[in-house]
């Protein structure tokens, strides 16, 4: 694994627990949501006694658990990235990956908190890639 893709993945996680997030918003509502009455006949061996929203609520159960799971998850994994990237020694190249990497600015939000264009902002990234040690056994996704 590289530097780069080993630092991704914070983002990358981030990502996945907005997108459970979204998911889970999605089944609260059809679980609060009326089902409409069907009016056609309906022929069944084994008649299920529970109440159509329940399925959607233990959807929802397994879903937070998983998210749940999923925060600290990275939460560790952001504290290690800090510990990472608190062994470079400059202080701009430090600021370049503390702020693409815990914080996922974009290259020109970067630029405009460290006060500098977004190819010095890359150039800085790119020597402090170079910097970046990698623990030995570091979490992965």
């Amino acid at each position: 694994m590289t530097v780069k893709e080993y630092l991704r993945q914070a983002y990358r996680l981030d990502q996945k627990i907005n997108s459970d997030l979204e998911e889970m918003a999605s089944l609260r509502e059809m679980a609060a949501s009326v089902s409409s009455p069907q009016f056609t006949e309906r022929v069944q061996t084994s008649r299920n006694t529970d109440a159509p929203f329940v399925r959607c609520i233990e959807k929802i159960m397994d879903l937070e658990h998983r998210i749940n799971q999923e925060v600290d998850l990275l939460v560790d994994l952001k504290d290690e990235i800090r510990a990472v990237i608190t062994t470079v020694e400059d202080t701009d190249e430090r600021m370049v990956l503390k702020y693409r990497y815990v914080h996922n600015y974009t290259w020109e939000q970067i630029g405009n908190e460290l006060h500098a264009d977004s190819r010095t902002v890359r150039r800085w990234h790119g020597k402090a890639l170079t910097h970046v040690i990698l623990p030995e056994n570091p979490i992965t996704i």
